[in-house]
């Protein structure tokens, strides 16, 4: 996290530390994948909210993105995690949908299997990271 009292001095200082990053990276004969890697601000001025950073680390500049994807989940200016949760429903919906297609009536998989193929597709995606997004006002409760 980067504080400045300027967006110049911010942009100045996430150069800098890219440029570190970078020689970190070329020691060690590393590579950072810049299609990954993007760069966001948040600002509690509405109209500061969505301004765009220029951030490059060698010499390319990196995608500025509104709401970035963090370790799976998308973060957004107010962490209210609509976006993510908006995802989420949808990728838990498709995959309920499959569930009920193996549960046929005459010829559908066993309570067991139907169990197991639940836990494995439906409660692993509805339940990754919830200790971070289950504050959300967007969460029923």
């Amino acid at each position: 996290m980067l504080r400045r009292t300027t967006w110049s001095a911010v942009e100045q200082g996430l150069n800098q530390d890219m440029g570190i990053l970078a020689a970190y990276l070329r020691k060690w004969r590393l590579q950072l994948s810049t299609g990954k890697t993007v760069s966001a601000a948040y600002h509690l001025c509405n109209r500061e909210a969505k301004r765009e950073l220029s951030v490059s680390v060698d010499n390319k500049r990196l995608e500025h993105q509104l709401a970035p994807k963090y370790l799976g989940v998308r973060l957004d200016r107010t962490l209210s995690y609509k976006r993510h949760l908006e995802e989420v429903r949808a990728k838990v919906t498709a995959r309920v949908s499959l569930i009920r297609r193996l549960a046929g009536t005459t010829w559908g998989a066993s309570a067991r299997t139907l169990r197991i193929s639940t836990q494995a597709l439906v409660f692993s995606a509805a339940e990754y990271c919830a200790p971070v997004w289950s504050r959300s006002p967007h969460v029923k409760k």
